[in-house]
């Protein structure tokens, strides 16, 4: 392996830097269109140390397979592109089956696309991300991110932050095995395995299989475990010989782990316990342990009023299942030699939850059984005593269901060499069911089904349920691009305009009892009947229909300014529809209220820089800012004294990125690389009657004003050594970039009346600044007689063991005791080794 590939993969922190610009696209269309017309002739310059930076219109980032597999065995895709400047990503842990948190120029997950194969995986109600739900990445031919803005057939209702997709590898050509097995800190077990056909025909049809497991402990407690198992297939059908395909491919995902490592954002130590008391002071502090092993039985006591166990109620008992699969197709077919047409249809389907328990209720509440207030009154006898007087402790998770297709068709014409146009059709509809069925613990405190498929029933038979509604999400979305060179080719307009229509219809079986979407929920017509009758002026169970759409264009230009000199230019607009929890928070008013409808968030994204490329050196430069329209935060509203989703009004962001490779000898190259971020949010929020919290000219939270890293990679015979390691400055923890209070302050006398005493201080204002480094080094085992596809490779991951403040903790003010936050994973070695032949 080249030296300059290694390098590729560390390096690609550079901000517009590409392995080529096809890999930008997401959609089998716009990698076709792209391939065929982006790229300005004679503009592909050769590489620096694996670094390309073609003249593409956007500021995006790529990664190759190169790179992504010498990270941790299995690790996720999303921890991999922390190496890209304006990209912050936390991991819960080292191996990335515990998942952790994305933010890209300010933007959060829930902000931010994320597509595999041009598939859509953010979650259809609340756009979250979830990390340890990624593909193998042995699989992977490469991510490519979008720092700012979408591509203009991208299946999104939710990115105004830009986009992260990965592309899965063909099946070879030739039959091929592969075998590796890891083993690692926290007793880490990985096994990996593929098999591919090589060609079967003369047509060229070929397939692979795959299968793996993974095995951990938790890094922190006595008691979580992760266990993952993933399948894959992809069959490959060459059409003709000038590049028509049809690729039929399948994915399913299966993790079972434990909550663990969320502890309060405070470092006072008037708790002696760290979870969930405090941060820990120091690394020895991370670890700690839970109420583990532990009983539920306790004596019978007939009419006494037992209260519930605490056996198995902690956080970190707590399961966080899910299963995922999804079905796939991606095409190609030439009508003629002006006319391509590409059609990407898939099927997903989800299932998962969050675990948590609650202490259920024998007895009745106002006459009736239900789930109200928050907890569940059965009417009947759950401990076998005799009585209704007791409290259990039972299984209470949030089950969520989904079933989603979509598709993506494009048709290209070519009107010359020079000018091509695309227009483009999405479909993704996506059917989220959200349930909370509850189930009783084993005697040892372990959910007897974490996903509780057989919930309890009260004495009446009915279901018990914390939530009980039905989202259907769908997207119609028509776009079209234009693409030219002009000035013989030294100027290329990108011209383009996407038109999604939305809509979400939702139906919500339970009362709706707050502005912040609290519900009661009967599971009966006739206890909702009663219920009603109690309280006339509560939202029963209701449909609503709501509807978004907005005219976005999406243009950029490339221009040659000397052979080595390039500049580049772009603009697009962003649209993200608010997600089911704001708008079933909004049945809490009846129908048609004024003011009510939460607003739809909206970009003005724009991004310029300049490229310089001559010999052993690349570099970058670039600039960009984003407006932002109606960002949805979670605020206190005056009028219902409750807290609920609101838009508080316009926020720009924009910053810095630059770099530089140099590569002065074949078997060493070094790299540096940095990003500046601001943002600005223009208006203040009332919090109540009397007090506004300030939020004018403050920064967004969890967003770091600055990042920057330096790479390096040797190679010397059948031994390379390589890392990065990247400094991410600190992160405000609200808003209002005040630091954390033993309670909520009082924002209008905080700082302006002297007689007023605040709440002590327990945190500071950013979580701190730190440092990841990650080492890998791999030995190539050629000399032994093996092919050079077999290795041994050791991944020390966070090397010198960096105590930090990961994901979590944030808000836009303190509105209560501190919020919870994760510890960053500590340092973790791990050794592979892979057999391929």
């Amino acid at each position: 392996m080249k030296i300059r590939y290694q390098f590729a993969a560390s390096a690609v922190a550079l901000t517009i830097c590409s392995f080529s610009s096809a890999a930008f696209a997401q959609s089998t269309g716009s990698v076709d269109f792209e391939d065929e017309v982006i790229v300005v002739s004679g503009s592909r310059s050769q590489d620096v140390a694996g670094v390309q930076i073609p003249d593409t219109t956007k500021a995006k980032s790529v990664l190759t397979e190169e790179y992504i597999q010498r990270q941790n065995p299995g690790q996720t895709v999303l921890d991999t592109i922390n190496a890209i400047p304006g990209v912050t990503f936390t991991n819960n842990d080292a191996y990335g089956s515990s998942g952790g948190s994305l933010n890209i120029r300010g933007f959060g997950g829930d902000r931010i696309s994320l597509t595999f194969d041009g598939v859509p995986l953010n979650d259809t109600g609340n756009y979250a991300i979830y990390s340890n739900q990624q593909l193998d990445p042995e699989l992977i031919e490469q991510v490519n991110v979008n720092l700012g803005s979408t591509d203009v057939d991208s299946p999104t209702a939710s990115a105004v932050g830009g986009t992260v997709n990965y592309r899965t590898r063909r099946p070879y050509e030739d039959f091929s095995v592969r075998v590796g097995t890891s083993a690692g800190q926290f007793d880490f077990k990985r096994f990996f395995a593929s098999v591919d056909s090589g060609n079967l025909n003369a047509s060229g049809s070929r397939f692979y299989v795959s299968a793996s497991n993974a095995t951990n402990d938790n890094p922190f407690n006595n008691y979580g475990k992760v266990d993952k198992q993933q399948y894959n297939a992809s069959f490959f059908q060459p059409i003709g010989d000038n590049g028509d395909f049809v690729q039929v491919s399948a994915h399913y995902n299966q993790n079972r782990n434990n909550f663990f490592g969320s502890v309060a954002l405070r470092e006072d130590t008037s708790g002696n316990r760290i979870v969930p008391n405090r941060f820990p002071l120091t690394t020895d502090e991370r670890e700690y342990n839970i109420n583990f092993p532990c009983t539920t039985t306790v004596p019978a006591r007939p009419n006494l009023a037992d209260a519930a166990t605490l056996c198995g109620t902690e956080f970190d008992r707590r399961f966080n299942p899910s299963n995922t699969g999804n079905l796939r197709i991606k095409s190609k077919f030439s009508l003629t030699d002006t006319l391509t047409l590409t059609v990407d249809p898939s099927f997903q389907s989800v299932k998962a939850n969050g675990g948590g328990t609650v202490n259920a209720r024998e007895r009745l509440e106002g006459g009736r059984t239900g789930y109200i207030g928050g907890r569940p009154y059965f009417g009947k006898d759950l401990t076998g005593d005799g009585d209704l007087l007791d409290e259990v402790a039972i299984l209470a998770p949030s089950n969520t269901r989904t079933q989603r297709f979509g598709v993506i068709a494009n048709l290209r014409y070519d009107m010359s060499d020079t000018q091509s146009i695309q227009v483009s059709y999405t479909f993704d509809r996506g059917r989220h069911r959200q349930t909370g069925e509850t189930c009783l613990l084993n005697t040892g405190g372990t959910p007897e089904d974490v996903f509780c498929n057989e919930g309890l029933t009260d004495a009446a038979g009915n279901v018990l349920q914390k939530r009980d509604r039905k989202s259907i999400a769908t997207l119609h979305q028509a776009s079209g691009r234009y693409n030219g060179k002009f000035m013989e080719e030294k100027l290329l307009l990108d011209i383009g305009v996407r038109l999604p229509f939305f809509t979400r219809d939702l139906t919500q079986n339970c009362f709706t009892t707050s502005a912040s979407g609290f519900v009661d929920c009967f599971g009966s017509d006739t206890l909702n009947a009663s219920y009603a009758a109690s309280f006339p002026t509560r939202q029963g169970p209701q449909n609503r229909v709501f509807n978004y759409n907005k005219l976005l264009p999406n243009v950029g230009f490339t221009y040659k300014l000397v052979d080595n000199v390039s500049l580049f230019g772009s603009y697009a607009q962003g649209l993200s529809v608010p997600g089911t929890d704001p708008l079933y928070s909004s049945f809490f008013f009846v129908p048609g209220t004024a003011g009510v409808k939460p607003a739809p968030e909206t970009t003005d994204s724009f991004d310029g820089g300049l490229r310089y490329r001559s010999g052993p050196v690349q570099a970058m430069v670039s600039g960009w800012f984003t407006k932002y329209n109606n960002r949805l935060q979670t605020v206190f509203d005056v009028e219902t004294n409750e807290s609920i989703f609101t838009n508080i009004g316009k926020v720009d962001v924009y910053g810095l990125d630059a770099s530089i490779a140099f590569q002065p000898v074949d078997f060493f190259n070094v790299y540096a690389f940095g990003s500046l971020n601001e943002s600005e949010i223009k208006d203040n929020v009332k919090r109540s009657a009397t007090q506004t919290v300030p939020l004018a000219g403050k920064k967004l939270n969890d967003t770091p004003n600055y990042s920057f890293g330096v790479g390096s990679q040797i190679n010397l015979g059948p031994v390379s050594i390589g890392g990065v390691a990247k400094r991410t400055g600190g992160r405000y923890i609200y808003d209002t970039n005040l630091p954390v209070y033993a309670s909520a302050p009082d924002y209008s006398r905080l700082g302006t009346d002297s007689t007023y005493t605040a709440p002590a201080i327990v945190f500071g204002a950013k979580k701190p600044a730190y440092w990841m480094v990650n080492l890998d080094a791999r030995v190539n085992l050629e000399f032994l007689g093996l092919n050079d596809k077999t290795f041994f490779q050791i991944n020390v991951y966070n090397l010198f063991d960096e105590l930090y403040v990961g994901s979590g903790g944030g808000a836009t003010f303190q509105s209560g005791s501190p919020g919870f936050a994760q510890i960053g994973a500590p340092r973790t070695v791990s050794g592979t080794i892979n057999f391929q032949f």
